[in-house]
């Protein structure tokens, strides 16, 4: 009996220990973005174009632009202008949350298609990226639209996340990797690499760059629930070259608490796009907290 009461005695000193290292939502803002991250900055994480401006300067690699879009009237030749790619994604600027993102993989006669083999036809296109214009994927603000690279995804990637384009997540604090995940889509997610729609969250060794431990729908899993392919263990590839190309991209802005969003294509890693505030599901992932990571990084005098 004095063994089992020791024991559950340690089990709750783990779990108070645990939840006194989560970071609260609360505690982000307050002690983290608002002081660390200017309000005049956050331009530069929340317009993917100027994002990619300074990341191109900085040396830092990103897909390739084909076009951008701020206008109805720019769109007149849109189909003569689309015609020269086989491949590209168009999405908002301004977008968030992989809204208003479209892929496209390939081109049979007048229609473009998609990973799933939905069909898009000229009009439904232009209807598309009026709609970003327009404002309806960035808060009924007016917006603009890219037309970029498709990001051709890594082997050992694919292997991992067959339904979609995955991601790895950093989160830095004055320039230091702190935590990462990578985002797996599902087909529940609908290939999207967002975790509040069905994707898998996974947990990365800082040091080794293998994963941990994974979430869906904030509950553990061990397995892919699509292909029941091992989620734990597994080793990222260009792990280094993620890490190095997340600093690079932290030190191109004025912005200090920041979550690096990276994919790995065949020739490498290339960033997506930055954000100021990312979510806090990275802890649930890893099965740990961010706070006491962060205090432990010293902070700069104002």
């Amino acid at each position: 009996m004095v063994r089992k009461l020791f024991e559950l005695w340690k089990d709750w000193q783990e779990i108070r220990s645990r939840a006194a290292n989560v970071l609260a939502m609360n505690q982000r803002n307050l002690n983290f973005i608002y002081p660390h991250n200017p309000r005049r900055h956050f331009p530069l994480a929340d317009d993917k174009l100027l994002t990619k401006e300074l990341m191109v300067k900085a040396g830092v690699p990103v897909p390739a632009t084909y076009a951008s879009y701020s206008s109805f009237y720019e769109l007149r030749n849109l189909e003569q202008e689309l015609s020269g790619y086989g491949d590209f994604v168009i999405k908002p600027s301004k977008g968030s949350g992989g809204g208003g993102i479209i892929v496209i993989t390939s081109r049979q006669g007048s229609n473009w298609i998609g990973p799933s083999g939905k069909r898009y036809s000229i009009t439904e296109l232009r209807k598309h990226i009026s709609d970003i214009i327009f404002g309806v994927y960035s808060f009924d603000l007016s917006d603009r639209v890219i037309i970029e690279e498709r990001v051709q995804q890594n082997e050992e990637m694919t292997q991992l996340s067959p339904t979609g384009l995955a991601d790895v997540r950093v989160i830095l604090f004055n320039h230091h990797p702190v935590l990462s995940m990578t985002r797996i889509p599902t087909l529940a997610s609908q290939g999207r690499a967002n975790l509040h729609q069905g994707a898998i969250g996974i947990g990365i060794n800082m040091e080794s760059g293998t994963t941990t431990h994974a979430i869906l729908n904030n509950e553990p899993i061990t397995a892919h629930p699509d292909t029941g392919l091992a989620l734990i263990g597994r080793q990222i590839p260009y792990w280094s070259d993620i890490l190095r190309i997340s600093r690079l991209a932290a030190e191109a802005v004025p912005l200090k608490y920041l979550g690096v969003d990276i994919s790995i294509s065949k020739k490498g890693p290339v960033l997506l796009e930055i954000n100021v505030r990312p979510g806090l599901q990275i802890q649930n992932a890893n099965l740990t907290g961010l706070r006491h990571r962060l205090e432990s990084i010293r902070q700069p005098r104002p």
